[in-house]
């Protein structure tokens, strides 16, 4: 048994086993979805183990069969809305610094991305030194079908992608597999899922202590997947480069959706009906803040992020796109506007005009 460090009403368990400092989000009902207390008490694990030198790498993985990680709690945002709850804007602030630190750790850290993997999930994994996926990984960034933009970091990974990959997944929030997660730069490394607890085991053992991998668990994790001599599923990427880089190179949504209506590929078609029924102005937000994005550190896209899910906030689709989903779940949102060409330039510039202060 490893010594218990932290636990955070027993949604989050911090323990140290060897010289492995191991986060485990613990809320399996809920797919793990982080609530505010939960970043916290990541925060807090993170900071303990940056200071004790008995800890020489952190993985962070989460309990249950179904999922890392499903996202933030969009309820809970939602109940931060009406007052009811912890205000958005300390949600993400705390949430966009946990994004960070985890990129800046001053040790390796190792995050198993098995199962669901969307949204907040992609952020406390994604900006990870080494990213593992299995069999099972579902990627994503869903962000635009509840009227608002993918934060967390999510368009600074998105927006290195090959080709328009990372546009594609940005505005129609697609589900990436192992191998197209690893293809887009989301992920390095695929173990399936029985290996994994061998892969923790192997963590914390007596080799990564001696430092005879170098010291950061990479040479671990290559012995596993040699071990295991299999291959990710086989991906959607390359064989729909073709027709996702046609569609979605430029600036103009509307045009976007335009070609996706106009391919013969049914994949093509499937995504143009995604596109045209997420949110508008998410989509033509989105779009321009991967842009942007694309020439950003990633503290400044956190920046952005800050920026943008707070104008949301403001914006009706956000209530909107939560309520049809995630309240009454009815699954038919009333966006406002209710189409990409009433989207004005106007309209997206406001977004990114400095917040008051």
């Amino acid at each position: 048994m490893g010594r218990v460090t932290t636990t955070e009403a027993q949604h989050v368990l911090a323990t140290i086993t060897g010289r492995l400092g191991h986060i485990r989000l613990n809320r399996p009902t809920k797919i793990n979805a982080l609530t505010v207390a939960m970043i916290s008490a990541v925060r807090s694990a993170l900071a303990r183990f940056a200071c004790d030198e008995s800890v020489d790498a952190v993985l962070i993985d989460g309990a249950g069969d179904r999922g890392l990680c499903a996202g933030g709690d969009i309820a809970a945002v939602y109940h931060g809305i009406t007052g009811e709850a912890a205000s958005p804007e300390e949600f993400w602030g705390d949430e966009y610094r946990m994004n960070l630190e985890i990129s800046q750790f001053p040790k390796p850290v190792v995050a198993l991305m098995d199962g669901i993997v969307f949204g907040g999930g992609l952020g406390i994994s994604g900006h990870a030194s080494i990213r593992v996926v299995t069999e099972t990984s579902q990627v994503a960034m869903p962000e635009t079908a509840i009227g608002l933009s993918p934060d967390v970091g999510g368009l600074y990974l998105l927006a290195r992608a090959p080709g328009e990959l990372g546009t594609h997944a940005a505005l129609t929030g697609a589900r990436l597999g192992p191998a197209d997660a690893i293809a887009a730069g989301l992920a390095d490394h695929f173990v399936p899922r029985e290996r994994l607890p061998v892969l923790i085991e192997r963590l914390a053992g007596p080799r990564l202590r001696s430092g005879a991998d170098g010291g950061d668990g990479a040479g671990v994790i290559d012995e596993i997947v040699a071990a295991s001599a299999s291959s990710p599923p086989p991906g959607t990427w390359p064989a729909d480069r073709a027709w996702v880089d046609a569609c979605y190179t430029g600036d103009d949504a509307r045009e976007m959706l335009r070609r996706l209506r106009a391919r013969p590929e049914a994949a093509a078609s499937r995504a143009a009906g995604t596109l045209a029924g997420v949110s508008p102005t998410a989509v033509a937000v989105t779009l321009r803040a991967l842009r942007n994005a694309a020439g950003m550190t990633l503290a400044e896209v956190l920046e952005q992020d800050f920026l943008l899910c707070t104008r949301f906030m403001g914006h009706p689709d956000f209530a909107e796109g939560i309520r049809a989903r995630i309240i009454d779940k009815d699954r038919h949102p009333r966006w406002r506007p209710a189409s990409l060409d009433e989207v004005t330039t106007a309209d997206v510039e406001a977004f990114f005009a400095p917040l008051p202060g």
